[in-house]
């Protein structure tokens, strides 16, 4: 590390960590965090990569906020209360090294104030290839224990938090592939800025059995869902929730919903649930804030089947996102 990175951390990244007990200011190899009285900690990693995960003309400061709301997407998934996280961030060639890296720093301490979170250590290096950002997250489960994928059961219904296809959308606008004509920048926003579903994942446990975040697409993490659970599952195409700029989009057929359930970067959670939870879990959404969907049920047997309103199935192309 160079004088110049230590500058960084002084200056953009200590103060993140103050109100993080165990952190030691940032000033030595690893935090020392206080865990006694859990049962559990909860670890979540994500990696961002420019030119795949975000792009280079994307404002450092939401590329920033977008790692540390993958992650924690990844905590409302699990049903658990985010606590700290660690940083690691690689400055790609070309960059303003220290314009950059403070511009995350003033993005992470915007989100850590909405989401009470805090940086708990990390490191910082040149990268002579793309910049990538990869955050580590810890939570605290909560008195319902931790949600996962893998116990979802046939008769459960599918729901889905917010809207679908709308990060998808706002990727291709900005990259001149949509046009915005008929548009408005909520789409792009959505891509640039996920919403993590906090609130309505600490809701979920005890009413929930399997949950996942969306960042693949629907289709294919709900594949994920099926493939750990053993089980299949069936969504409505005319039940999935679209956002006023995606429907009229799906309206005058400048896209098509099939493609919209293989989008990623919604950040919305998929769970299922047992019939006798509807009231649970409508009540949930709305004590969060968060419009919830029922798209479909989980029955036996395997793989992701999508009908349309006449209950006839719909062949799809492709799936969702895969990082391989």
């Amino acid at each position: 590390m160079n004088a110049g990175e230590f500058d960084w951390i002084a200056t953009g990244f200590r103060p993140l960590a103050a109100a993080v007990a165990g952190a030691r200011d940032l000033r030595d190899d690893a935090a020392v965090l206080p865990v006694s009285g859990l049962e559990h900690l909860v670890v979540s990693t994500d990696v961002l990569v420019e030119a795949v995960h975000f792009r280079s003309l994307d404002p450092a400061g939401l590329v920033g906020r977008k790692a540390l709301r993958t992650n924690l997407s990844d905590m409302a998934a699990m049903g658990t209360c985010p606590w700290v996280y660690t940083l690691g961030l690689a400055v790609g060639a070309g960059l303003d090294a220290a314009s950059w890296t403070m511009e995350i720093a003033e993005g992470l301490a915007l989100d850590q104030r909405e989401f009470g979170v805090g940086l708990a250590g990390g490191d910082t290096v040149r990268s002579a290839g793309p910049s990538m950002l990869s955050i580590t997250i810890f939570g605290r489960p909560g008195p319902g224990g931790v949600l996962g994928r893998a116990d979802a059961r046939p008769g459960d219904d599918i729901w889905v938090s917010g809207s679908i296809g709308d990060a998808a959308l706002g990727l291709r606008i900005l990259e001149g592939n949509l046009d915005t004509a008929r548009t408005t920048t909520a789409l792009v926003d959505r891509y640039l800025l996920p919403q993590p579903r906090i609130a309505l994942g600490l809701a979920l446990p005890g009413l929930a059995h399997a949950a996942i975040d969306l960042s693949d697409g629907l289709l294919q993490d709900l594949g994920h869902v099926c493939r750990e659970s053993g089980t299949a599952a069936r969504i409505r195409l005319d039940t999935v929730p679209l956002s006023a700029p995606a429907a009229v989009l799906v309206a005058d057929r400048t896209v098509d919903v099939p493609d919209l359930l293989a989008g990623g970067d919604d950040y919305e959670l998929l769970f299922t649930a047992p019939v006798a939870a509807r009231a649970g879990i409508e009540a949930a959404g709305r004590g969060s804030g968060t419009v919830v969907t029922r798209i479909g049920d989980m029955v036996d047997g395997d793989g992701v089947t999508v009908l349309d309103h006449r209950d006839n199935e719909v062949h799809l192309e492709t799936a969702g996102y895969r990082h391989d």
